[in-house]
C-alpha cells in the first residue's frame, strides 16, 4: 500500500477515513493465527524464544507495511507523515487486538530520544533496526536497593581511553536477556551534595563481556524482567550520549516519554486493550443466583462509575491536544495521564475479580476459570504499569511539586 506525503496539502477527513478503513483491511487480512500458546498482554512478559520470534516476525510485518514509525523520518525507516496517521493506526491496532509491537523501549523511549538530541551518526546507527525489530532495547536505570530513586544509583562508569568499564547491576531490565542495547544510567563521577550530578547516560551495547543477565521469574509465573550484572565491562568511549554528567537530564526527557508526557513514539500497540466493554461483557456471562450480574442494580451502579471514569480519560486525552485547554497547568494532563490510567487499570481489573467470586482464585490453566483466566493475569500484570516509569507514588509527587507547585515537604 502506497501512502502519499500529506504535508503539501491539509489532511481531509476523507483522507483519514479512507486510510483507517485501509488500516482495518490490512489488519484484518494479516492478523496472525494462534500460535497455541499464551502471547504477552504486555511487552513485560516476553520470556521465551518462541514468544519473541513470533512478535518480532509480527513487528517487522506491521513495519513493512507502513503502520510503524509513520512520523519518524524516511531516511531513517520512518514513512515521513503526520502524527495523526500514526495514531489512527495504533488505536485500530488496539482495537482489534491484534499481537502487540514488543520492542517499546526502543520504539517509545530510545528512538525518540536520538531522534531529538542524537548526532547523526547515532539516528543512522540505531533508528531503523527499532522499527524493523532486528535490535531489541532494554532499560538500564533501577537498581537493587534504590527502587526510584535513580540519583543513588551506584553502577559506575569508569573512562579509560576510548573506553568506559561498567561496573553494578541494574533490576527489572525488560527483554534484558534478549536485548542488543541498553539505554544506561551510570556514576562517572562520585557522588555529591547534589546526588543528581556525576551521572551519565550511555547506548550501551548487551553482547560486551562482563554483562551477564539473571531471568527474574513474575507472580503470573511467566518471565520478561531480568537483572543485569556488570563486571569490568567494557563499552566504546563513543557510547556516551551528550557529555559527561548530563545523565540526569537525558534520564528525565527519556522518562517524559515513558510517562507519555512527550510526543514521539514510534506507535504500535505495546499493550492489549481491555476496556469497559470487556467488563460488561463479563458481567453479563457470570450469573448470580441464576441473574447475569450485570442485572444487580449495586453491579450496575459500580459499572457506571468506571464508564465514567473511563470516558473522563479519553476525554482529557483529547483536550491535552488543545494548548488553549491546557493554558492553566500546561503539562497537566499528559503528566498525570499515566498515574490515572494505570490506577484505573488496575482498579477496573480488580473489580472484575470481585465480581468471580469464589471463581477469581482460579488461573490461567483451570478449566473453570472465568474466560480462561484472562481477568487475573490482567489484574497481576497491570502491577507492573503502576510501577514502570516511576511509581504511582512518584508520579503523584510530580503531579504536586511540578504542576500544582506544592512544597517537597
Amino acid at each position: 500500500m502506497a501512502i502519499q506525503n500529506p504535508f503539501s496539502t491539509p489532511i481531509t477527513e476523507a483522507e483519514l477515513t479512507e486510510f483507517r478503513a485501509d488500516v482495518i483491511a490490512w489488519l484484518e487480512h494479516n492478523r496472525p493465527a494462534d500460535p497455541g500458546f499464551l502471547l504477552p498482554q504486555t511487552f513485560m512478559e516476553v520470556g521465551t524464544e518462541q514468544v519473541l520470534d513470533f512478535l518480532r516476525e509480527w513487528q517487522h510485518r506491521v513495519w513493512t507495511a507502513g503502520y510503524l514509525g509513520m512520523a519518524w523520518p524516511q531516511k531513517y525507516g520512518g514513512q515521513g507523515m503526520a502524527p495523526l496517521f500514526q495514531s489512527i493506526a495504533d488505536e485500530e491496532m488496539k482495537r482489534l487486538r491484534v499481537p502487540i509491537c514488543f520492542n517499546v523501549i526502543g520504539l517509545g523511549w530510545a528512538g525518540p530520544l536520538i531522534l531529538d538530541i542524537g548526532s547523526d551518526c547515532e539516528k543512522e546507527k540505531y533508528l531503523r533496526g527499532i522499527l524493523s525489530a532486528d535490535d531489541i532495547w532494554c532499560q538500564g536505570f533501577s537498581e537493587p536497593n534504590h527502587g526510584s530513586d535513580l540519583g543513588s544509583i551506584q553502577t559506575r562508569a569508569e573512562r579509560d581511553d576510548n573506553e568506559y568499564i561498567i561496573n553494578g547491576s541494574k533490576i527489572w531490565t525488560t527483554m534484558g536477556n534478549y536485548a542488543k542495547y541498553m539505554i544506561l544510567l551510570a556514576r562517572t563521577e562520585a557522588k555529591t551534595e547534589r546526588k543528581y550530578n556525576g551521572l551519565s547516560f550511555f547506548l550501551a551495547p548487551m553482547d560486551a563481556a562482563g554483562i551477564s543477565t539473571q531471568p527474574i521469574k513474575k507472580l503470573t509465573g511467566e518471565y520478561g524482567f531480568t537483572e543485569t550484572f556488570f563486571s569490568d565491562a567494557r563499552i566504546p568511549a563513543d557510547c556516551l550520549m551528550g557529555d559527561e554528567g548530563q545523565g540526569w537530564r537525558i534520564a528525565m526527557r527519556t522518562l517524559q516519554y515513558e510517562r507519555g508526557a512527550e510526543a514521539g513514539a514510534a506507535g504500535g500497540a505495546s499493550i492489549i486493550s481491555i476496556v469497559m466493554n470487556d467488563l460488561l461483557e463479563m458481567a453479563n456471562d457470570v450469573e448470580r443466583e441464576g441473574q447475569p450480574l450485570l442485572k444487580d442494580p449495586v453491579t450496575r451502579d459500580n459499572l457506571v462509575k468506571f464508564l465514567i471514569e473511563e470516558k473522563a480519560l479519553h476525554l482529557s486525552e483529547r483536550r491535552a491536544k488543545i494548548p488553549a485547554l491546557c493554558a492553566d497547568y500546561p503539562n497537566s494532563l499528559q503528566l498525570s495521564g499515566k498515574l490515572r490510567g494505570t490506577e484505573f487499570f488496575r482498579r477496573m481489573r480488580q473489580y472484575a475479580l470481585t465480581l468471580q467470586g469464589t471463581q477469581a482464585s482460579l488461573y490461567v490453566g483451570d478449566e473453570d476459570a472465568v474466560d480462561g483466566g484472562f481477568w487475573q493475569r490482567a489484574y497481576f500484570n497491570n502491577f507492573s504499569t503502576t510501577i514502570g516509569g516511576g511509581t504511582s507514588q512518584v508520579q503523584a509527587n510530580i503531579i504536586g511539586e511540578h504542576v500544582l507547585g506544592l512544597p517537597k515537604d
